[in-house]
C-alpha cells in the first residue's frame, strides 16, 4: 500500500513537473516571436503569454481562484480580490501571476510599497513579466522615483519591443522630469 502511494505520488509530480515545463517551452518561444518586433502580430504573441502566465500549470482550482480574483477586480470588490490573490499565493508562492494580480489591485488602492513588494516578488519568479515591469514602472512614478521608472519601462520594451506603453510613459516621465527642474 505504501509503495502505492509512493508510486501515485511520483507519478503526480511527474505529471506537473511536465505541465510547467510544457508551459516554459511555450513562453521562451513566444518570447522569442515578441523579440521580432513584428507588430501586426505582437499582440497575439502577448494575448498567448498573458493565458500560459494566468493558467496555473498544475492545478484547475488555482486558476478557476486566480479567475475569481479577477472577477472581483472588474466588480471593483477590491478587498475581496486581494484576500482571493492572497489565499492563492499562501497555496502557491511560486506562481508570478498571483503575484503580479495582488500588485495591481494594491496599486489601485494607492498601497504602493505593497504593490512594490509584489512586483519584486513578480520579476524574481518571471524576470520577463512585461506587465510588472510596466506596472512598476507606474508604482515608481507614483513613488516619485521617475529615473526608476524610466529604467523599469526600459526593460519592459527590451521583452517587447512593440509594446507602446512604455514608449508612451517613458516621453511623459521625462517632461514630468523636465518640467520639474525647471
Amino acid at each position: 500500500m505504501k509503495q502505492h502511494i509512493i508510486i501515485l505520488i511520483f507519478s503526480l509530480f511527474l505529471i506537473f513537473s511536465v505541465n510547467a515545463n510544457e508551459q516554459q517551452k511555450q513562453l521562451e518561444k513566444l518570447f522569442n516571436d515578441l523579440k521580432m518586433n513584428n507588430f501586426s502580430l505582437a499582440n497575439g504573441i502577448e494575448q498567448k503569454i498573458w493565458k500560459i502566465w494566468s493558467t496555473h500549470p498544475n492545478s484547475k482550482d488555482l486558476t478557476m481562484m486566480l479567475t475569481i480574483g479577477s472577477d472581483y477586480v472588474n466588480n471593483q470588490k477590491l478587498e475581496k480580490a486581494i484576500e482571493t490573490f492572497s489565499n492563492v499565493i499562501d497555496l502557491d508562492p511560486s506562481w508570478a501571476e498571483a503575484w503580479n494580480k495582488r500588485a495591481t489591485v494594491y496599486y489601485m488602492i494607492g498601497e504602493f510599497e505593497k504593490s512594490q513588494a509584489d512586483i519584486n516578488k513578480v520579476l524574481e519568479l518571471e524576470s520577463r513579466h512585461f506587465g510588472a515591469l510596466a506596472g512598476q514602472g507606474l508604482v515608481n512614478i507614483e513613488l516619485k522615483n521617475y529615473e526608476k521608472a524610466i529604467k523599469s519601462y526600459q526593460q519592459a520594451q527590451e521583452i517587447y519591443p512593440s509594446m507602446q506603453s512604455p514608449k508612451i510613459m517613458i516621453e511623459k516621465i521625462k517632461k514630468l522630469i523636465k518640467k520639474q527642474s525647471v
